[in-house]
């Protein structure tokens, strides 16, 4: 999420935090917003990029990503198998 507000104008930012303290009022989004106003107010400016022009199919960096690349899954897991103690 850190990523996508800092495309935003102060003013987006701020209309941000009003929506999530009506609604969810999530503590780390909130932080997370104001903190970046914070840090608008220092001097930051919005970074290039429209966030709406985001690649599908692919991370923030391009990279494709693909269900091919998952793990597959392992044997299941056995159950009933002796408990082994040591020492006695």
């Amino acid at each position: 999420m850190k990523h996508r507000i800092r495309s935003l104008e102060r003013d987006e930012v701020e209309g941000l935090l009003e929506h999530e303290r009506a609604h969810a009022s999530r503590m780390p989004v909130i932080e997370v917003l104001r903190t970046r106003i914070a840090e608008l107010d220092a001097g930051a400016t919005p970074s290039g990029g429209d966030q709406r022009e985001a690649r599908e199919g692919g991370t923030s960096h391009g990279s494709p990503v693909s269900p091919d690349g998952a793990a597959q899954p392992g044997p299941p897991d056995r159950h009933g198998l002796r408990q082994v103690t040591w020492g006695g």
